[in-house]
Order: structure tokens, then C-alpha cells, then sequence
């Protein structure tokens, strides 16, 4: 079976950094800075809706709202603006992850992986500036998710393709790239979010817009260090006359793509469950924690979008340590399986919201200490270390070449149904007690982990542990 994309040919390597090829610390900054433009708009996204765009006052302006309002008025009935931003919300952080699999399948048929990254680049960056202009937010909103769904299968499978198969350092790579992506998502609350509650809406928008062209720039500065695109490598393959694998997949390749269907499932209820943090949960933060800290005698209040960063940091503070730990497991010949792993994944989003519920029950209608939810944010986090970036390193490492791009669009395609459910699950938020919303969706994690546990045994052939 192939194991990911070609690594550049021999004697075109490039030179390392760190033990690792100079094109990952670009690949690394690039997506640092896609993260701070999506993360940036996604801080905003709920809040500007319940507080602005979507009052009365506000609304009309939206060219198409009104039919697409009704649109969904016509499956889940009449929605009052907080339901109706949720299911925003949901719609749009599914459809971003949905359309990656159109974009990998572009990349591998027609345009490749780098001309693909950088169409969808310049469609996010149209997308965030066009956020400023109130009555063109539906438009925004659709270039934004068909930008991200050329960029982000793209981007994702050039790391692996830095590698050659077999190379070890591919683990630590992806687990390298993902705390690029935290940064950037750790950055944009502080600058985005805040510009935006404090400055005005449009202009923590356009900040995330600024970010976009700056990512864009570095990937342009980067391309002779990244690997040729496999539609490349196939055509110099065909002129030289070497071998090209052809034909149906063999059995081996279809059972690894059947392991990362079966998958599908579970993972799709982890991110319905773990994209509450910018749903429900900010809601929550917004209007039910005590935000207030005492700095130097003196008492201020944390911005409620400054929350969100909070996850990012934590994720690279904790990678380090993560990573050791795996380690020291493997030397012991106690490192837990994928499966395993992905499963604790799933349990810490479980746990972190019975903590959630408890703190929420306790509460009644007073105000509780926003250190509960940093304590939550804590267990979610290390709960994402154990499931995101493994998923990503197991696509590169099962995918058959041919189909790479496209098998990590359908991957990353369970933050699609996770996120459109995450919207349905969050349209109860105001309907339900704040205690039971919470057991909910602990439940629906803890179903998740269970799921994919008992996925250990059937697949533990075709995943190779």
C-alpha cells in the first residue's frame, strides 16, 4: 500500500531545521496564519449575530437572510436569533470542513495541491474583507467555505509529502503542524475578538483578512522548498517510462480506507461536541461566568472572546509534554493504540462537560468563577491532543497516493457533520437547563469514545498496531 504522497526525488532534498525539512516551518507559518484569519471570524461569528447582526434592526440589510431564514425555519421550525445564529454557525463551520473533499479531489485530478492552496488562499481573504460589509455576510460566508475547502486537504497532505515513506519524524511533524495551527488560533481572540468588541465589528473582520494575505505571502516565498504536487511527479513518471501504480486498489488499500470510514462516525460526534466551545459555551461564558480578575488591586473584566484563546495556548503548552509522555510509553511498550488514544480523546470532551453541568447545577442564578472554565478548557484540550492530530498523521500514513488529497478532505469532512450537529445540538441551548444541556453533551462524547473503542479489535489489521 502506498504510504502518503512521494517525498521530494533524491538529491533534491531539502536542508533541515531542527532535524526536520525547512519546508514544514513554512507549511507551520503558513497555517499559523490561515488559523488567525478563520479563528479570528469564528470568535466574532455567534456574538456579532445575537448582538447585531440579527436584531431587528440589522437584519434587513442582509441581502438573502430572510430566504434562508425561512429555509431553515422550514426543517427545524420558527427560530428566535439565538437559535438561528447557532444554526449559522453550524451550517457554516460544517459546510468549511465539507468541501475539502471537492478541493482534494481538484488537487489530485486537476490543478494539484499547490495551485489548489493558493485559489483557495485568495478566496478566504476575499471572504474576511467582504465580512466587513454587513449585507454581504451570506456571500462572505460562501467564500470563505469554498476557500477553505481548497486549502485546508492541501496544506495538510504537503507535510507528509516532505517525508519519505516509513520516516518516523511524520508523527511528530503533524503534531509540529498542529501547534502552528493553535498559535494562529490562539492569536486571533486577543486581536480579532478584541478589535471587534471593543474597536467595532468590521474591523476585527478585516484584521482576519490582513492575516489571510499574510499567509498567503509565505506560501508563495515558500513553494521551491515543498514537494512537487503528485500530479507533477505522475507525468514525470510517464515521460520517463517508471512505473506508475494503475489499475483498481488492491485489497490492502481497501480495507485501510474502510478503517478511516468506520471512524467516520465517532469523530463526527467528538467535533459536534468539542465546537461548543464557540457556540453554546461562549454563550455561556458571555452571560452566566464571573469574568472579573484583580490585577495589581485593581479589578477588571476578561473579554468574553479572550476565552477562546485559551484552548490554542493550552494546546502548544501541553504538545511538549504530550509528546514526551508517547515517548516514554514507547520505550516501555506502553504507548496506547490509535484507537485507544482517539477514544481518551473523546472522554475528555465527556468529562470536561460533567464538569461544566456540576459547576452550572451549583451556580443556580448566580455567577460562577470563570477559573471552572478554564479548568473545562484544560480537559478539553488535552482530550483534542489525543484524537486531532493523530487523525491527520493516520490519513498520510493509510491513504493510497492517488487518492491522498481526497481521503483527507473526507477526514477532515467529520468536522462537517460534526459541526452541522453541533449546530443542531446547540439550538437547545435555549431551551433546555443549563445543567441538563451540559449532561447532553457529555453523554453524546462519552458515546463517541465508546464507539471508537470498540473499533479497536475489528481494525486493529488494516491500522498496523
Amino acid at each position: 500500500m502506498a504510504d502518503g504522497i512521494e517525498a521530494l526525488p533524491v538529491g533534491l532534498a531539502p536542508a533541515e531545521i531542527f532535524g526536520h525539512p525547512r519546508g514544514l516551518t513554512f507549511l507551520f507559518t503558513t497555517e499559523m496564519w490561515e488559523r488567525f484569519s478563520y479563528y479570528g471570524m469564528r470568535s466574532l461569528l455567534v456574538l456579532y449575530m445575537t448582538k447585531y447582526l440579527l436584531l431587528p434592526d440589522h437584519s434587513g440589510n442582509v441581502v438573502g437572510l430572510l430566504a434562508f431564514k425561512r429555509a431553515l425555519e422550514g426543517l427545524f421550525g420558527p427560530l428566535d436569533v439565538q437559535p438561528l445564529s447557532s444554526q449559522i454557525w453550524g451550517f457554516y463551520t460544517g459546510l468549511v470542513y465539507f468541501t475539502p473533499i471537492f478541493g482534494g479531489i481538484l488537487a489530485d485530478r486537476v490543478l494539484g495541491q499547490r495551485r489548489t492552496v493558493v485559489i483557495g488562499a485568495i478566496l478566504m481573504a476575499i471572504g474576511h474583507f467582504m465580512m466587513a460589509v454587513e449585507e454581504l455576510f451570506l456571500f462572505a460566508l460562501l467564500a470563505l467555505i469554498l476557500g477553505s475547502g481548497c486549502f485546508k486537504p492541501n496544506i495538510s497532505t504537503q507535510v507528509g509529502g516532505l517525508y519519505a515513506p516509513g520516516d518516523h519524524r511524520r508523527d511528530r511533524a503533524y503534531s509540529i503542524f498542529y501547534v502552528g495551527i493553535n498559535v494562529g488560533a490562539f492569536l486571533a481572540p486577543l486581536i480579532c475578538g478584541t478589535l471587534g468588541e471593543k474597536a467595532g465589528w468590521h474591523y476585527g473582520f478585516a484584521a482576519a483578512g490582513v492575516g489571510m494575505l499574510i499567509g498567503l505571502s509565505i506560501y508563495l516565498y515558500a513553494l521551491p522548498l515543498l514537494p512537487q504536487d503528485e500530479l507533477h511527479t505522475a507525468a514525470l513518471r510517464k515521460v520517463t517510462g517508471a512505473h506508475r501504480q494503475s489499475g483498481p486498489l488492491d485489497r490492502e488499500q481497501w480495507r485501510a480506507i474502510i478503517a478511516l470510514l468506520v471512524l467516520f462516525v465517532p469523530t463526527t460526534l467528538f467535533w459536534a461536541t468539542y465546537e461548543q466551545i464557540g457556540n453554546t459555551t461562549i454563550l455561556w461564558i458571555d452571560a452566566d461566568i464571573d469574568r472579573s480578575i484583580d490585577v495589581f488591586g485593581l479589578t477588571a473584566q476578561i473579554p468574553t472572546t479572550w476565552f477562546l484563546a485559551f484552548n490554542p495556548f493550552m494546546i502548544f503548552a501541553f504538545t511538549p509534554f504530550v509528546i514526551a509522555l508517547w515517548a516514554h510509553q514507547a520505550a516501555r511498550g506502553t504507548e496506547p493504540l490509535t484507537i485507544t488514544k482517539m477514544a481518551l480523546g473523546c472522554c475528555g470532551v465527556a468529562v470536561a462537560n460533567l464538569v461544566m453541568a456540576y459547576v452550572a447545577f451549583h451556580a443556580g442564578t448566580g455567577r460562577a468563577s470563570w477559573l471552572w472554565v478554564f479548568g473545562s478548557i484544560v480537559i478539553i484540550t488535552l482530550g483534542e491532543l489525543y484524537i486531532s492530530p493523530v487523525g491527520l498523521s493516520l490519513v498520510t500514513k493509510l491513504a493510497p497516493a492517488r487518492i491522498l488529497s481526497m481521503m483527507m478532505g473526507v477526514w477532515l469532512a467529520t468536522s462537517f457533520t460534526g459541526g452541522f450537529l453541533s449546530g443542531y445540538i446547540g439550538s437547545y441551548w435555549s431551551r433546555m437547563a443549563r445543567p441538563e444541556f451540559f449532561l447532553m453533551v457529555a453523554g453524546i462524547a462519552a458515546l463517541a469514545g465508546a464507539m471508537i473503542l470498540a473499533c479497536r479489535w475489528p481494525l486493529k489489521g488494516a491500522l498496523r498496531e
